[in-house]
């Protein structure tokens, strides 16, 4: 190899030159305005996009978490601790590790999608097959850097707005943008998503976003916001061709490996089996990403939720109690067939009794501690006990339900009711998703208050664990409320930990010492 000697004299001529001059570029090494210079690649793109949807804070592990603990649909056992146990007794603030990392994932699904938005602006397609190809990849990193600032908002209100891959490289210390314009942006990536999103993919394309659930997502954007009328609007179209959207028969297979094609689906996380990859760190669920060699496949619920594995969580008692209410045809107490769907539990609570239905040696019967204090109830959905005894580690491929059918429904009846209408339409929507497990019809909602009531358990019952709840009682404005009063009278608990700060998210200190413009516009070391 030829070492070039150069004399003082010659380097103080070259230093005086332009620095454009010096820079001698690798022709075979990847660059920002060159690698993105082909259909294949703004699909790579893209997918690194959905891939941040299983990083630390997200999906894998930590929302199902966060989500839970805070909703009080899970309580801590003994088992969690750190900073999970922060969450589970609202004892946190801006240091929150989850917290910050949700907050790092979102803002790199925002980063990934504004590359895709950037680079598909300027690429010139060699034909029209590859031309609509990257018209809808930009369409999905659209809708996902919406789902990203859908949480933003929600979760933190007024958040820093980047629409541009040239905001976040020339300037990302800007500050935070008021939530009214975070949520207008929000609602224009749908739209411009929602235009140029397929209805359906190819089998090998299968957990792409679709046009669906664009459209479910910008109806719960809309929802959020209590226009009523235009999240009906959107609703509405996912009942009706070109949509084959329908509910489940067994309700239990939203939520076993094998739901990857259900019709009920408009929206899900995908997970696969770790042993498919052969790489990495099956325990990838505690930080491993892209970075560190690992790849983010599977989900860590059934573990640690499994009674016989870690058995971080119980379901409250509270949330038990729930799926036991007044029959609407006789008003006699009513236990809810979703009961045995979504907890371990004894005969009376309605919860399952038994598992390990398919092992080889046969069923057995779920220990039910009837002495423990808080109370023995365990979780059983997004859990696959009815195969084995032990997961014995973190390996689940069960995927991930962020919008499905029976929800869209749901918020459609809510749509009616929140405009005063309680007559056959919303009515309809609820029984249709009790009808699925053959809970008895309503003949009537009443006015409004009680047909809220309705729709506000219905919601409970049907989505129970599935990281809904926390967003409804927030956006009811009903959180604190709730959730001291079942927290009170919670066995083992008793508090009322709850405060009026915790309807919004403490800006986290990576921010604030990253950002000092962001800083700047934090209230009392909180938001």
């Amino acid at each position: 190899m030829k070492k070039i000697l150069l004399s003082a004299a010659l380097l103080a001529t070259l230093f005086s030159c332009r620095k454009a001059e010096l820079e001698l570029v690798n022709q075979n090494a990847y660059s920002y305005e060159t690698y993105f210079a082909t259909a294949d690649a703004l699909n790579q793109a893209t997918i690194a996009t959905y891939g941040t949807l299983v990083h630390q804070g997200l999906w894998a592990r930590d929302y199902y978490f966060i989500f839970d603990l805070l909703g009080y649909e899970a309580k801590k056992t003994s088992n969690l601790l750190g900073d999970m146990a922060q969450l589970a007794d609202y004892n946190f603030g801006p240091e929150q590790t989850q917290l910050a990392h949700l907050w790092q994932s979102l803002y790199r699904i925002v980063f990934r999608a504004n590359i895709v938005d950037d680079r598909a602006a300027v690429y010139v397609a060699p034909n029209d097959a590859d031309k609509n190809r990257v018209k809808q990849y930009l369409a999905e990193a659209k809708f996902l850097r919406a789902y990203a600032y859908f949480h933003l908002a929600m979760l933190w209100g007024d958040v820093p707005l980047y629409e541009t891959y040239n905001e976040i490289i020339t300037n990302n210390y800007i500050p935070r943008s008021p939530v009214a314009d975070v949520w207008a942006f929000v609602e224009k990536d749908l739209k411009e998503a929602q235009a140029d999103l397929p209805v359906a993919y190819a089998t090998g394309e299968l957990g792409r976003v679709t046009k669906g659930a664009a459209t479910a997502l910008l109806g719960k954007m809309y929802l959020y916001q209590k226009k009523w009328p235009l999240a009906q609007t959107e609703f509405l179209k996912l009942t009706a061709a070109p949509y084959t959207y329908v509910l489940e028969k067994d309700y239990g297979t939203n939520f076993i490996p094998m739901n990857q094609n259900s019709k009920e689906n408009v929206f899900q996380i995908m997970n696969g089996p770790w042993t498919d990859w052969g790489v990495g760190s099956q325990y990838y669920m505690f930080g491993g990403q892209e970075t560190s060699g690992m790849k983010a496949t599977h989900s860590g619920r059934a573990l640690e939720y499994g009674f016989n594995d870690w058995n971080n969580v119980y379901i409250p008692t509270a949330s038990v109690r729930a799926f036991t209410y007044p029959n609407p045809v006789d008003g006699t107490p009513y236990t809810d067939p979703r009961a045995k769907h979504t907890f371990y539990g004894d005969a009376p609570s309605g919860g399952a009794t038994v598992y390990c239905e398919q092992c080889p040696g046969g069923q057995l019967a779920f220990p039910f501690n009837t002495a423990d204090p808080q109370g023995d109830y365990k979780w059983k959905k997004y859990g696959y006990y009815h195969q084995i005894k032990n997961y014995g580690a973190p390996i689940s491929n069960i995927n991930g339900q962020v919008i499905r059918y029976a929800d869209v429904l749901l918020m459609l009846a809510e749509t009616y009711i929140q405009q005063d209408e309680t007559g056959a339409a919303p009515r309809g929507y609820i029984d249709s998703v009790r009808a699925r497990v053959g809970a008895p019809l309503y003949t009537n909602l009443g006015d409004k208050t009680n047909a809220m009531n309705i729709l506000m358990r219905e919601r409970q019952l049907e989505l129970c664990g599935e990281q809904v709840r926390y967003f409804d009682l927030i956006r009811w404005g009903i959180a604190k409320q709730t959730i001291n009063a079942i927290r009170a009278a919670e066995p083992g608990d008793g508090r009322q930990p709850f405060e009026d700060k915790h309807v919004l998210f403490p800006i986290p200190n990576v921010e604030k010492n990253y950002n000092p413009n962001v800083l700047a516009g934090v209230k009392n070391e909180w938001n």
